[in-house]
């Protein structure tokens, strides 16, 4: 999995041009966020099929970032991500953005994207 960070202008119907480029190339969304700054906004997407994201974005002309993502399964209780941070925090390493993937049988899936992703995994161990 990874994060597309796509492009889009600051107006009305953005969040629909990038969701239907999405639904016409049979992507489906497994998470989703956004950032709306006049000068640069852009929605946070991850999704399961990197290479299909891809082809679907491109051939709707939208720009875009890929980033890694680290996933974690935590234990649905308070404090689990509280620990995962304070270990990251220690280590140096910045949390670029974060997702909650599902939750299912007491456990949560996370997606963090992080500045480096194989000290973030050394630090979470």
């Amino acid at each position: 999995m990874r994060e597309f960070k796509v492009f889009v202008a600051d107006k009305p119907g953005e969040l629909a041009r990038v969701t239907e480029a999405l639904s016409n190339g049979a992507v489906n969304i497994r998470a989703i966020a956004s950032e709306s700054k006049h000068d640069a906004s852009f929605l946070r997407v991850v999704t399961s099929d990197v290479q299909t994201t891809q082809k679907a974005l491109t051939n709707a002309g939208l720009k875009y970032e890929l980033s890694d993502i680290l996933n974690l399964e935590l234990l649905d209780r308070p404090g689990e991500l509280a620990k995962v941070a304070r270990r990251l925090a220690r280590a140096g390493i910045n949390v670029q953005s974060i997702y909650i993937l599902g939750s299912k049988n007491g456990r949560t899936e996370i997606a963090l994207v992080v500045d480096d992703i194989e000290r973030a995994k050394t630090a979470i161990k």
